[in-house]
């Protein structure tokens, strides 16, 4: 497999031989992922070192200066379509690679291994399109997703709001049937790729009763960049990952025609809250790249830095750092695995997946800092230039909210009638802390 990878001379053999792969997986998924293995086949192995390659050779070298201008990751980003490494959930019929949620795990960690600025754009593109993949009809998938394996774009998933965050059911922006269109007006916020998508996966209320249900009351919509009356706002100065596009979208009477709904009025919420469930899981892979990153640059540093004559590695308590950083490493890497095993089975797992995602934050900004403790002076100087430095800026802010928002889904999946033998076996302290 070395060999292989060291024997690759272009852009154009890579994405052959990644293609050649995702359909190899894809016509095999009925019998490789039947069971349970810890070992990757032969073809999640070349993915992944496909992905790692890429992140060590394109992402990795300039991450510091993406973060420190702010600069859309757009070159990064050609680059990884030409090779297929985003776009995995559009089916082979309109151009995609089809791998399944597992592969994907794979890709983002080594991604986020390189910047987890970078890696978001790309992160989120997947979460745009998964409304479309999992809800639209063969018309819109050609025209919507078909477009983007053709050539490098992005969309957005704009749900999220000024007013109510997380809170999907509280949303206000509305769109009203009028002939054969609907007429889309509200306000989005925090919406990633909103500068630079091509379309928007948009979910708005068509039913204005205030005592309608969200699962009868909020629809999909696909709505195109250029429709007159979308208006994108600047670009949110972020504390961290600030390669990642962050915006507001106004929609000021926007018409989008009646075949850009999904499924149907009403259908929206259902659509949204499935896609979270697809993508969960390499958002919390993201965090693990940055974790493993942040492990492999203190292990170094710290053998290599000397006090009273030997590596700093030596000492107890240095060790037990590193020990804790790798032992959390590994626990929440095979979190995400599960929680996107459990989806190429076909199975609901928000479960799983809020428990990696929750877990996948909290270990990310523990090895950031444990890395900035071992680095001592040197990790306090933006100079040094290593994974934790601009990344723990990152995480910092949203660890609280990534925390009690996968909490909420955690607990509301082990209330579920389906869970009623695990949430037995949840235990009060748990449930406690999460209720507080």
């Amino acid at each position: 497999m070395a060999h292989f990878v060291k024997s690759i001379v272009g852009p154009s053999s890579l994405h052959r031989c990644f293609m050649l792969t995702s359909r190899r997986f894809a016509s095999k998924s009925s019998q490789s992922s039947a069971g349970f293995s810890f070992e990757p086949n032969a073809e999640q192995l070349e993915i992944q070192l496909l992905a790692r390659k890429f992140a060590r050779e394109e992402i990795l070298p300039v991450a510091a200066q993406y973060d420190k201008t702010g600069e859309f990751p757009w070159d990064i980003i050609k680059k990884a379509h030409g090779l297929g490494l985003i776009n995995h959930h559009i089916p082979q019929e309109f151009g995609g690679s089809e791998i399944g949620s597992l592969e994907s795990v794979l890709i983002f960690e080594e991604f986020g291994y390189g910047c987890c600025g970078i890696a978001t754009p790309m992160d989120v593109n997947n979460l745009g399109q998964i409304p479309v993949v999992v809800a639209g009809n063969k018309e819109q998938k050609k025209k919507y997703l078909g477009r983007m394996a053709e050539e490098p774009l992005v969309c957005s998933y704009a749900v999220t709001e000024p007013g109510g965050g997380s809170d999907v059911a509280s949303l206000k922006t509305k769109a009203e049937k009028k002939g054969d269109h609907y007429v889309l007006n509200g306000q989005k916020m925090w919406i990633t790729n909103a500068g630079h998508a091509n379309w928007y996966f948009v979910l708005a209320r068509t039913n204005l009763d205030p005592k309608a249900p969200p699962h009868k009351s909020l629809t999909g919509f696909i709505v195109d960049r250029d429709t007159p009356g979308v208006i994108p706002g600047r670009k949110e100065i972020n504390m961290g990952q600030r390669a990642s596009d962050t915006r507001g979208v106004t929609f000021e009477d926007v018409l989008v025609p009646k075949e850009n709904v999904l499924i149907g009025e009403g259908a929206g919420f259902k659509i949204a809250m499935g896609a979270f469930d697809r993508t969960r899981p390499t958002v919390a892979s993201t965090s693990v790249g940055l974790a493993q990153r942040a492990l492999d640059e203190a292990t170094k540093y710290a053998m290599e830095r000397y006090t009273f004559g030997v590596p700093i590695a030596k000492h107890q308590l240095i060790m037990n750092m590193l020990a804790e950083m790798a032992i959390n490493v590994e626990v929440v890497r095979l979190a995400c695995i599960r929680a996107a095993w459990e989806s190429d089975q076909g199975r609901r797992n928000t479960y799983y997946a809020s428990i990696a995602k929750a877990m996948a934050a909290d270990v990310a900004n523990k090895c950031a800092t444990d890395a900035v403790q071992i680095f001592g002076g040197n990790g306090y100087n933006t100079d040094t230039n290593s994974a934790f430095d601009y990344c723990q800026r990152a995480f910092d802010p949203f660890l609280k909210s990534f925390l009690v928002i996968s909490g909420f889904c955690f607990l509301s999946s082990c209330l579920n009638e389906n869970f009623q033998n695990t949430a037995k076996k949840v235990s009060f302290t748990v449930l406690s802390i999460f209720k507080k």
